[in-house]
């Protein structure tokens, strides 16, 4: 008896758990009646066949049959494999390459032909049924109903889908967020007060500034959505499914296809304080020149707190107008753990001071050194590969032309048959010589190319030019040094010593050299490097 296999699946949450068992009966009947020996069974419950991402049940399925467990897949229907041409014709292309039969219980033994024929049906159903949603929605929203979930601020009406009362608890925090922003607070203040509070966010584990100040286009955040005002606004964005993940991406629809229907009886706050509000955050918007870009300092972008892992920026300066840094996450939601600042100099200092000494070791250049010379082996053999490539496509244009010839020369073939064929060819060797006059010589040994060194070289005296000009603030050749070298800098806090702190540095030539590239004991990545707040400033000579 042929060893089977078989494959159940059902849709949605909102189908019957029973549907999986009573595919897997049908098929066990068919399987029976058709003298096949059930070795294993797969599913995949409240799973769509819009797209194999996901599927557990038909991944695992796939390996084992990579692995020859079984020779033939039963199923109720091609339905239940995809509902997705391209997938189904995937999966069909793939077992029959492992010499697994697929035989569907009302269909029987599926071809090419039936793939095709039902992958279309399939996929067409999906696509209708998702127009027929859509237009449903549209009713509702009609309606005065919600299409969608659930928005802060609003609960459910049992048995009656669609239908939203204010929740009077979190409809008081929505007002709340209002009258503190027209009143004059940040959206970080507000949300840092929420924290303080321990009031329970939308969604999250805090509440922080994008969630009041949310995105103007797609309509989210408290202080954009028209809803509290008492106006529905439906369809600002469209779902689209991403072929290589299978996950859902939303995108923006044009404000000429969005849908607005007035719900006055679900205004949580006036029309006037949301109008202030508005008019505030346009005018917020509105910044002076002179503040819209502030200088980029050495490590911009590249710090990170090393007791939650947020990123840092500045957080003003102090008497003596040294910059501080501090966790954006303490900033914008005060979730951070150890909310410390720290002065930028000192940790600037002790990145530089970190990588000047490690980059000029010897062993390190040497790390370098082998790796280039590595990559440029590979590169010089894939050239190499490719030329011979064309040199042996070559001699065959040339024997086959020659065989053409001679044949119309000898009369053994019709020349308005051969003629052409001979000009076709022709045609290909004289670009199969033009790419050869082209492409590189084979190369011989592989040495470093000096520029490769000189490049290296500069790019430490960049550093170390940085430390001779006293960390300036926004110097952009010692910044592009910093970003030719490191990808993270994270930060810190020293506890044996006063104002000490700790930067662990994650570089590009570790990805490129390895864990064993800095010779001089700094762990990690790259490492910890170790300051202190009394460093004294780098000097020109080193």
């Amino acid at each position: 008896m042929n060893r089977a296999a078989i494959y159940a699946r059902f849709s949605t949450d909102l189908q019957n758990e029973r549907s999986v068992d009573d595919q897997l009966a049908l098929c066990r009947t068919y399987a029976e009646r058709e003298g096949l020996n059930i070795v294993a069974t797969f599913d995949d419950r409240a799973r769509s066949g819009g797209s194999v991402m996901g599927r557990d049940g038909l991944l695992h399925l796939m390996d084992k049959a990579r692995e020859h467990e079984f020779d033939v897949l039963v199923v109720e229907a091609l339905d239940r494999l995809s509902r997705d041409m391209e997938d189904l014709a995937g999966i069909h292309k793939r077992l029959s390459f492992l010499g697994v039969e697929i035989r569907a219980v009302h269909e029987g033994v599926v071809n090419t032909v039936l793939v095709g024929l039902r992958g279309l049906v399939g996929q067409l159903y999906r696509e209708d049924n998702a127009h027929k949603v859509r237009r449903g929605q549209a009713g509702r929203i009609n309606k005065g109903l919600h299409a969608g979930g659930i928005t802060y601020g609003y609960t459910y009406v049992l048995g009656d889908p669609g239908k939203r009362l204010i929740a009077e608890d979190e409809a008081e925090i929505v007002r709340r967020v209002f009258r503190e922003y027209v009143d004059g607070q940040t959206p970080r203040d507000i949300a840092h007060k929420l924290n303080r509070d321990r009031i329970p966010p939308p969604r999250g584990r805090a509440w922080n500034a994008s969630t009041i100040n949310g995105n103007a286009q797609r309509g989210t955040g408290l202080l954009q959505n028209e809803l509290y005002v008492g106006r529905l606004i439906w369809n600002r964005v469209r779902m689209v499914k991403d072929p290589d993940s299978g996950k859902r991406v939303s995108r923006p629809n044009p404000k000429s296809e969005w849908r607005t229907i007035e719900v006055p009886d679900l205004a949580i706050v006036s029309p006037d304080l949301f109008e202030a509000a508005r008019e505030r955050k346009k005018a917020r918007a509105i910044t002076h020149p002179s503040h819209q870009r502030r200088p980029r300092h050495m490590l911009s972008g590249l710090l990170r707190c090393g007791a939650c892992g947020a990123g840092m920026s500045s957080n003003g300066k102090d008497k003596s107008r040294r910059i501080r840094i501090r966790c954006s996450a303490a900033t914008e939601s005060g979730t951070c753990p150890d909310p410390k600042t720290f002065y930028l100099d000192t940790v600037e200092t002790a990145v530089l001071n970190g990588l000047t000494a490690e980059l000029r070791h010897p062993e390190v250049i040497a790390h370098y050194v082998q790796t280039y010379q590595k990559e440029r082996r590979r590169l010089a053999a894939e050239t190499d590969a490719r030329r011979t490539r064309l040199e042996r496509r070559l001699g065959e244009l040339s024997r086959e032309i020659e065989r053409l010839v001679n044949g119309i020369a000898k009369g053994h073939g019709d020349p308005a048959v051969l003629g052409p064929q001979s000009t076709t060819l022709n045609e290909e060797r004289k670009c199969i010589v033009a790419e050869l006059d082209q492409a590189p010589a084979a190369t011989g040994v592989i040495a470093l190319h000096p520029a490769e060194l000189a490049r290296y070289e500069e790019q430490v005296n960049q550093l170390r030019a940085g430390l001779a000009n006293g960390l300036e603030a926004g110097d952009p050749e010692s910044a592009e040094a910093m970003r030719e070298l490191i990808d993270t800098v994270t930060v810190f806090r020293d506890p044996s010593r006063i104002g000490g702190i700790e930067v662990e540095i994650a570089g590009r030539l570790t990805a490129l050299l390895g864990e064993n590239a800095f010779p001089n004991g700094v762990k990690g990545v790259w490492g910890k490097v170790v300051a202190g707040e009394g460093l004294e400033p780098p000097t020109p000579g080193l």
